[in-house]
């Protein structure tokens, strides 16, 4: 009972700076009136959570106490430098670097050892927070869309853009042999929860990464259609070791696919929101009806 109540109150730590941009974002301004030095070593906190549940289960070590308190101070260095010498927010590559460093470090579960079994999605939450504090709180990157107060025009554009890829998707998917229709469906209230975990724990924070930030930032340089068509493939690529040992490649094709109209519902109003919706419900319609 005592290690479920820390991990529940890590987990809410875990999560506070998540919830609260998204439905506060001006506490974001907060860390202005801030000295410098200030500004980037106070993300360091973020180790707290690492700290509570490593000791709770016997696990702690220095390596990685190190690793979770310095790397979200070296993403604020990096972006505060950033926002000094970019001004104009072309996209530097200080931004690249740590939109790289925190993807392949989620994706590639480098920082995965560190936690007890069942437990590593606090990594992917840390690395968020650290990068929410780095691009919004410092950087101050603009036309992010992070927002997690919904409007019906979220909604709407969220729908839209999945009932766009729902056929292609499940039409490609099951002529590849990789989805296949379940015996049974699942109730209405199952339904329903595996859709509100899918938005806030999956959809939300791969929606803010790749659509908010790397697509946000592509842009600059790219343009709409290049950047679109980049952070999608990139998107798919990140999905190459999923639910196999082996290079997942009919995955990755579904996924650059579905990266398309995820894109396309952020850009259409820059809200994270709104794609959020079109991933949460291609994720929850192909775990409970296809796998």
């Amino acid at each position: 009972m005592l290690k479920m109540a820390i991990v529940v109150l890590a987990g809410c730590l875990a999560l506070l700076p998540m919830v609260a941009s998204g439905f506060f974002p001006a506490t974001l301004r907060v860390v202005n009136g801030l000295r410098g030095w200030v500004r980037v070593l106070l993300p360091a906190v973020l180790v707290a959570p690492y700290v509570m549940v490593a000791c709770a289960y016997g696990v702690f070590e220095w390596r990685w106490f190190c690793v979770y308190a310095l790397l979200p101070v070296a993403i604020a260095a990096t972006l505060e430098d950033a926002r000094r010498v970019d001004k104009e927010q072309r996209g530097n590559w200080r931004d690249f670097l740590v939109v790289l460093v925190a993807g392949l470090a989620v994706d590639l579960r480098w920082l995965q050892p560190a936690w007890p079994p069942g437990l590593s999605a606090f990594n992917k939450v840390l690395l968020l927070d650290a990068g929410i504090y780095g691009f919004m709180a410092l950087r101050q990157l603009e036309s992010v869309g992070y927002d997690l107060r919904m409007r019906w025009r979220d909604v709407l554009v969220g729908l839209r853009e999945f009932w766009f890829y729902a056929p292609l998707g499940a039409g490609l998917g099951l002529w590849m042999g990789f989805l296949h229709f379940h015996a049974a469906w699942p109730r209405p209230g199952q339904a329903l929860g595996a859709f509100a975990f899918t938005f806030a724990l999956i959809a939300i924070p791969e929606e803010l990464f790749f659509r908010g930030w790397m697509q946000n930032l592509l842009e600059r340089r790219l343009g709409r259609t290049g950047a679109l068509i980049t952070a999608s493939a990139v998107f798919g690529l990140a999905h190459f070791n999923k639910l196999t040992a082996h290079f997942n490649w009919r995955y990755v094709i579904l996924a650059v696919l579905a990266g398309i109209f995820y894109g396309r519902a952020w850009r259409a109003e820059r809200r994270v929101g709104a794609s959020a919706i079109t991933h949460a419900c291609v994720d929850t319609t192909w775990s409970l009806f296809l796998h």
